[in-house]
C-alpha cells in the first residue's frame, strides 16, 4: 500500500473524478486513543448547487460553508439527531461538490472500533454504512472543516492532524461498480452517483427513497 498521502490536487477535480478515485484510497483517523485506519470501499458524489440531493443546492448556510472553501477538507454533518457522517470536499473553491464515504473495510485499530460500534456481528459490518463509519472512527462535528491533504505538492508528509487520506491502493477499474444514491428523492433519485468495489463484504446494501407522510 502507498502510504503518501493524496494531494490537494487529486481533490481539485470534478466530484464524478475524485468519487469512484477514492475506491480504495486509505483513510486514517488519529485520535486520543490510538490510530483507525479503513479502505474505502463505497462513496456518492454530491455536486453541490447544480444537485437536488446535495446540502448546497439552495447556496451556502452556517451547516454546509466547508462545502464551499478548498478542497481536500471534510464536511461533517448532524442528521436524523443522533448520527454523524463524513464527507470530502472536492472540485474549485467556491463551487459546493463532496464525496460522501459511505463503507469501508477497517485495517488497523480494529480493537479500538469494535467497542464504538458493539451492535456490529462481525469486523465486516464496523464501517458498513455512512452513520457506522463515522462512529467507529470516532468522527463527529469537532472534525468538521479538518485539512485531509496535508501538504498541497506531491509526496508531502502526512499531517498530524485527526484526518488523512492515504494514496492506499487504487482500485482496477473493472472492479467499480455504479448506481443509483441511497435515499435520494427527487430530481436527484436515478443519478448513477453512487460507486462501490464490486463483491466486497463491507459495501453497504442499496435503499432507495421512501417519502416521509405528511401529518394530517
Amino acid at each position: 500500500m502507498d502510504r503518501k498521502p493524496l494531494t490537494r490536487e487529486f481533490f481539485d477535480r470534478s466530484v464524478l473524478d475524485v468519487a469512484p478515485d477514492l475506491l480504495g484510497r486509505t483513510l486514517v483517523r488519529r485520535g486520543p486513543d490510538g490510530v483507525v485506519e479503513l479502505r474505502i470501499t463505497e462513496v456518492e458524489a454530491y455536486a453541490g448547487e447544480v444537485d437536488p440531493g446535495s446540502h448546497a443546492f439552495r447556496g451556502r448556510t452556517a451547516r454546509n460553508d466547508v462545502m464551499f472553501g478548498p478542497p481536500g477538507h471534510a464536511y461533517v454533518y448532524f442528521t436524523y439527531g443522533m448520527w454523524h457522517c463524513l464527507n470530502l470536499v472536492c472540485g474549485p473553491e467556491g463551487r459546493a461538490s463532496g464525496v460522501l464515504l459511505r463503507a469501508g473495510e477497517v485495517r488497523r485499530g480494529a480493537e479500538l472500533a469494535r467497542p464504538r460500534r458493539l451492535s456490529a456481528r462481525s469486523d465486516k459490518e464496523l464501517a458498513k454504512g455512512p452513520a457506522r463509519l463515522a462512529t467507529a472512527l470516532a468522527v463527529d462535528r469537532t472534525l468538521n472543516g479538518s485539512d485531509v491533504v496535508g501538504g498541497t505538492a506531491a509526496g508531502a508528509p502526512a499531517a498530524d492532524g485527526p484526518l488523512g487520506v492515504l494514496r492506499g491502493t487504487p482500485v482496477a477499474p473493472d472492479l467499480v461498480r455504479s448506481g443509483p444514491r441511497t435515499g435520494v428523492g427527487g430530481d436527484g433519485a436515478h443519478q448513477p452517483w453512487r460507486f462501490w468495489i464490486d463483491g466486497d463484504p463491507t459495501v453497504s446494501p442499496y435503499r432507495a427513497h421512501v417519502p416521509r407522510r405528511r401529518r394530517s
